[in-house]
């Protein structure tokens, strides 16, 4: 028997002696002599003990030594079967050192990961109620982009960290597809709105009335300006022809108009400031039936008058609207105290007074409202539509209106 210091020839056959608690083995077998055998086993040892120091070598020069661990276990786990000669149990050593290096590193990867995924989860649950799609939706995927680059942390901790992360992802998404749902269910329901005012625009395209065809244009225009929003590309075709239509109709009834007999500028004049005196008349004092009866054969008269009117007449014109508006208000103020007060026409004059003044108060406060929000939708909101600007003028004019006509009254009721 040939021995050697890791194993010995035996009957033709060559052993590793056991180490590790393992039995002496049988790795080969004596091919040409016994000194040319043991060389080949003792060069076997040597490439797998380059490839140890080999793989140390890649874990001191790598920074993510963590990702070497299972590499290392599995050469560790292979020497205890590698037909070899040589001093197994100090490779397997090395390898354990450092498998407890890399083990400790990992523990402390692992503990900085948890710290950056919890402060990852409080970025994420604070904005997760957020209804700003665009800049909330980057936020998030910047958010996943770093949970995914972050390594693992402890496995009893995983499951429980990944759900709590993909909860509040769910959160967000969930409530972004729910708003998007909404819009896109009602850019729907707008669409039919618009697909109506066009058939009301064709209709009233089709009248041999202009006059009233040009009434109902201006009614659907205004009433299209304040229709709900739905795709450019869905809205454009019905607002192409909408618009065709209507400018067709408003050139009728330019062409109408320029053809009918024609008062003079200064006649027009003195009507207008006929029928602006006459409505200021009927503003005063307690609206009653026949006031308001006259008060709207005055607004028909009105209306046959040319569209275009002499620009000196502005002040006059002013005043018809205005007075016209306290009238009317003044009738539904009436209409609306002695609904909400039974018997309100028969109470004394000063409670009447003290109950009128006290819903023009809130009603001025409501329009007051109303108003302010006009005028903040006007400065955030732009669009390329022709006439927004001068639309949205007038509206806060109108609204602007409402309220002075509603202290003029109060006025009036207090100087009583």
């Amino acid at each position: 028997m040939t021995e050697h210091p890791y194993g010995y020839i035996k009957e033709d056959k060559i052993y590793l002696k056991g180490f590790l608690g393992q039995e002496d083995r049988i790795i080969g077998e004596v091919k040409e002599d016994e000194a040319s055998t043991i060389r080949y086993f003792e060069d076997r040892y040597e490439v797998v003990k380059g490839k140890v120091e080999k793989l140390k070598s890649d874990i001191q020069e790598n920074q993510n030594k963590g990702s070497f661990l299972m590499k290392l276990i599995h050469l560790k786990n292979s020497l205890m079967n590698y037909d070899g000669l040589g001093d197994f149990p100090a490779l397997i050593r090395e390898l354990e050192e450092q498998e407890a290096y890399l083990e400790e590193i990992i523990q402390s990867n692992r503990k900085k990961n948890l710290e950056i995924k919890r402060a990852l989860i409080a970025e994420a649950e604070a904005i997760k109620d957020s209804t700003d799609w665009k800049e909330a939706s980057e936020a998030f995927k910047e958010l996943k982009l770093k949970w995914l680059k972050t390594g693992p942390v402890e496995k009893e901790l995983e499951a429980d960290i990944e759900q709590e992360f993909q909860s509040i992802l769910d959160v967000f998404y969930g409530n972004r597809k729910n708003y998007f749902d909404g819009l896109a269910l009602q850019a729907e329901q707008n669409i039919k709105v618009y697909e109506s005012l066009l058939e009301q625009a064709r209709e009233a395209h089709d009248m041999a009335d202009v006059k009233t065809a040009f009434e109902i244009s201006k009614k659907i225009q205004k009433q299209w300006k304040t229709s709900g929003r739905v795709p450019a590309a869905k809205r454009q075709p019905i607002w192409d022809e909408f618009s065709k239509l209507n400018n067709r109709i408003f050139s009728r009834y330019k062409r109408m108009a320029q053809n009918a007999p024609k008062l003079s500028p200064g006649l027009m004049i003195k009507k207008i400031e006929k029928l602006a005196d006459e409505m200021k008349v009927l503003s005063r004092g307690k609206v009653d039936e026949d006031k308001l009866a006259q008060a709207k054969r005055l607004q028909a008269e009105w209306k046959k008058l040319p569209p275009k009117k002499p620009r000196n007449a502005q002040q006059s014109i002013g005043s018809f609207v205005f007075f016209s508006e306290i009238v009317f208000e003044k009738s539904f103020l009436d209409k609306l105290c002695n609904s909400k007060y039974p018997g309100f026409e028969n109470k004394p004059i000063e409670e009447q007074i003290t109950i009128k003044s006290g819903l023009l108060k809130d009603l001025i406060a409501r329009d007051q409202r109303e108003l302010n929000t006009v005028k903040e939708n006007a400065d955030n909101f732009r669009t390329q539509e022709d006439g927004f600007d001068q639309m949205m003028r007038r509206k806060i004019g109108a609204y602007k209106r409402k309220v002075d006509v509603k202290n003029h009254i109060l006025k009036e009721l207090t100087n009583n």
